[in-house]
């Protein structure tokens, strides 16, 4: 048996992944499968951490443009991913995970702060890390926010679970003939803008050599099938 080429990794889900068809902003059975798909992955042997957006009950950038104070609608937006995060604990937990979820904002009655060596040593023992609350400050995306915690666990890959299964030269929803990468440079996806995640965080694992795992989080069981070598997915790496 060859070794996986990753141990721990950090997955960064967004808000709209919680979100059903019938409107809610977190579907109960959504969450689960999605719980289901991370318990696949620790049963498989890896640390995870987990990052989610919280676009699905409330978008900064959004509520910024509608008249509310950037810095204050930032501030909402982490309260939400707050929220998200304890929906996914409580999804684990229900199918016996054990996890905790850590806060870069300060909130004691609800959840841990956030504290590398504590989340360390969580994740030692086995259990699923969630960190919420992005990085704490306004202005930064939780994209941001999951290439920074990638960066300060050690993670050897950051896995980004979206509705698409990897990286396109233009829209796939769009675009009939667009190309989707297997692998693609992280210079690449800055200098053509491949709206993977935001500059700031690619270029933060770039600098950290941390690997960018693009794949359908929708498709079930993807993420244990992709972290097996399997599926398809795009990698953003280091050219050669």
């Amino acid at each position: 048996m060859t070794e996986p080429r990753f141990k721990r990794i950090l997955l960064k889900l967004s808000g709209e992944v919680l979100m059903g068809e019938g409107g809610l902003a977190i579907d109960p059975a959504v969450t689960s499968r999605v719980a289901g798909e991370i318990k696949d992955a620790r049963d498989a042997g890896y640390e995870l951490c987990v990052v989610v957006g919280g676009g699905n009950i409330f978008r900064g950038l959004s509520a910024a443009a509608k008249g509310i104070e950037r810095a204050t609608a930032d501030y909402m937006g982490m309260l939400a991913t707050v929220m998200n995060a304890l929906a996914v604990q409580n999804a684990l937990e229900q199918i016996g995970v054990e996890t905790r979820v850590q806060s870069a904002i300060p909130m004691a009655s609800v959840c841990e702060p956030f504290i590398r060596r504590r989340a360390e040593r969580h994740l030692e023992k086995g259990r699923v890390v969630i960190f919420a609350a992005g990085v704490g400050s306004p202005f930064f995306t939780t994209d941001s926010g999951a290439a920074l915690r990638a960066a300060e666990m050690k993670c050897d890959a950051l896995f980004k679970g979206t509705s698409v299964d990897g990286v396109y030269d233009a829209d796939p929803k769009k675009v009939a003939t667009a190309k989707r990468y297997a692998t693609v440079s992280y210079d690449k996806v800055l200098s053509d803008n491949l709206k993977v995640m935001d500059a700031s965080a690619v270029a933060l694992c770039r600098d950290n050599n941390i690997p960018i795992v693009v794949f359908n989080i929708r498709e079930h069981h993807n993420l244990a099938t992709i972290l097996a070598g399997g599926g398809v997915s795009t990698i953003v790496q280091k050219e050669g």
